[in-house]
């Protein structure tokens, strides 16, 4: 925890959120009490969530090996994940976290026909989602190859608490995915170019 300590010296709103982050922050009216000014920059925004995964981790971990954290998965979600995976039915899958619910669903899928603008385009623009997308390429050998892309996707503009639940309930979701082969965080779309894609790949 110590670069957290670090993070409220220099950053005032980290640790004031740090500050009431520790005296549960879990509360819903709390999360939706607390804003951000439009004008943070997504340095600042990958510093808040640095601070969530950190807590994440610390509290699951005074919990017990046997706890678990962050939202339920819901069975859906692995088995269009496999459709992907193993039948290349879908050439991505976005999910979503219902808070009815408490777990992580399905919300869109694409046919292997669309592209990567279809889908950057199905992502919202001021909320987050967790993303599967199947990335054909050619290598420099003429290679036809398929990588497999998580993506975190999680704009600059979103309110705090989907930044939250989508930040702490992560890892949790990402291991039920087995045969991910990348992961990308992004809080921009600039972040998650198809360039950027490919950059990963090869």
């Amino acid at each position: 925890m110590h670069h957290i300590h670090s993070l409220r010296k220099n950053n005032s709103w980290v640790g004031t959120f740090y500050s009431l982050f520790l005296h549960n922050t879990c509360n819903s009216h709390l999360f939706s009490g607390l804003k951000l000014h439009k004008s943070i920059s997504a340095s600042a925004h990958h510093l808040l969530s640095s601070v969530a995964m950190s807590f994440s981790r610390a509290t699951s971990f005074s919990r017990g090996p046997n706890a678990s954290s962050g939202m339920g998965v819901a069975e859906h979600c692995k088995s269009t994940y496999l459709e992907l995976q193993r039948k290349k039915v879908h050439r991505y899958v976005i999910f979503k976290i219902d808070e009815m619910k408490k777990e992580v669903v399905v919300e869109k899928t694409g046919s292997p026909s669309e592209s990567y603008e279809d889908f950057t385009a199905s992502l919202p623009e001021n909320d987050c989602r967790y993303a599967v997308y199947d990335f054909d390429y050619v290598t420099a050998e003429n290679c036809q190859k398929s990588k497999i892309f998580f993506i975190a996707w999680s704009p600059s503009v979103s309110r705090i608490r989907p930044k939250m639940l989508y930040a702490t309930s992560k890892d949790r979701f990402r291991r039920e995915l087995q045969g991910i082969h990348y992961e990308i965080q992004a809080t921009d779309p600039t972040e998650m170019e198809l360039d950027v894609l490919r950059e990963r790949a090869n």
